[in-house]
């Protein structure tokens, strides 16, 4: 969306995007998402592949600090090593990108208050708008397909680049900056010229689904966009205000991760202690636990898709692995490595690959995903809906 940044790959590829696990999105995700593992005390970024050397850690900071002696840009220089340092996801950002990373990570962003996925037939969809934003005023509306972006087009590009060019990641827009977005309704085609605007990120929405004719409560569908701060709380918060004896449908579609800490509180909400995910850090395996307590009755369905990375996959993979819920969608994104960020001479910041985290069971999903128990292509939700009243937990 053009809500909270999310990492999906070098700054080359998506400049500043910073939530993916973010895994927080790392783990970055933690930090970003997340889990921003920062050299201190944020957890550590749940990333994607190839992990970055000691060395080539070590190679990144001489190379901006000779640079800064030189008179140079100390980012600029770390980017080129970087870049050929063979970390897929590591990424240099300077200090205003890293700043508005952080923001994201709290909460807020500058984008148009658009949430994207892919449609059934692979265009780019608006999944969400929120209310208020500038898209809102402009009449854009959930379901509308995005076809142009500042006049080019966009219909078969990653979701993620969509969001970036939305917000600005790649050319640093600011507060007020316009945007033309094309977009399509049915058959008629129009464009509209949106304003960026700071806004708080609505990462988690809830509501009661129409009751069947069992006489079950109505389920609860929660839907979490991303895991910035407090988000697990909110999760954990609805599935106790929730009616006894209904069921959840957790919809974690196009949830490109987030803060690691925040994915596990989410798992927490549906578990009574015990595993989420084990991950390395320089070769030293850490874990992580959920808290003791979570409601472990009510019956779940988790919803994913192509979009669902990171610590999204973290949450995903530990309610499959315990047993706890039936996953439902198309296969998840692949993004599971952990990234650590350092600050560098000038004032910039580098996140590089780490390590890899893995679900309870073991399993690793850099570049596989998580395949879930029923795989299907279209109606995911009315079908994610039939699984779960089929558990007892109404619809």
């Amino acid at each position: 969306m053009s809500g909270p940044p999310h990492r999906v790959g070098p700054r080359g590829l998506c400049r500043g995007a910073a939530l993916t696990l973010v895994f927080a999105s790392v783990l970055a995700t933690a930090a970003a998402t997340g889990s921003l593992p920062r050299g201190d005390e944020r957890s550590p970024v749940l990333k994607t592949r190839s992990v970055v050397s000691f060395a080539d850690r070590d190679a990144v900071a001489d190379a901006a600090a000779d640079a800064v002696a030189d008179g140079k840009s100390g980012t600029e220089a770390a980017e080129e090593v970087v870049s050929r340092s063979g970390d897929r996801w590591g990424a240099v950002y300077d200090e205003r990108e890293y700043q508005e990373f952080e923001q994201a990570l709290d909460g807020s962003y500058t984008g148009v208050g658009i949430a994207a996925r892919r449609s059934a037939d692979g265009l780019v969809a608006i999944a969400r708008v929120q209310p208020g934003s500038p898209a809102d005023r402009a009449g854009i509306r959930a379901g509308d397909l995005i076809r142009t972006i500042d006049g080019r087009r966009v219909d078969r590009r990653p979701v993620s680049d969509v969001v970036a060019l939305l917000r600005g990641d790649r050319t640093g827009a600011a507060v007020g900056s316009a945007v033309v977005l094309g977009v399509q309704r049915g058959s008629t085609g129009r464009t509209a010229t949106l304003h960026r605007a700071r806004l708080a990120t609505e990462a988690v929405t809830v509501r009661r689904l129409d009751p069947d004719r069992s006489g079950s409560p109505a389920a609860v569908l929660i839907e979490v966009g991303s895991f910035t701060k407090g988000s697990g709380a909110e999760v954990r918060d609805a599935v106790r205000e929730a009616p006894a004896g209904a069921g959840v449908l957790l919809d974690l579609r196009g949830n490109s991760g987030g803060l690691v800490t925040e994915a596990v509180t989410a798992a927490s909400a549906f578990l009574d202690g015990g595993l989420v995910a084990t991950y390395d850090v320089h070769g030293e395996q850490r874990v992580l636990y959920a808290d003791a307590g979570g409601d472990t009755e009510r019956p779940v369905v988790v919803l994913v898709d192509g979009g669902t990375m990171s610590a999204a996959e973290l949450l995903t993979g530990a309610l499959q692995d315990r047993g706890r819920a039936v996953t439902v969608g198309s296969r998840t994104f692949g993004k599971g490595s952990v990234q650590m960020p350092s600050k560098l001479a000038g004032g910039s910041v580098a996140e590089l690959t780490v390590g890899h985290y893995r679900t309870p069971a073991g399993r690793s999903v850099d570049d596989r995903g998580i395949t879930p128990d029923l795989a299907v292509s279209s109606r995911a939700q009315q079908r994610a809906e039939t699984v779960l009243s089929g558990l007892g937990g109404g619809s």
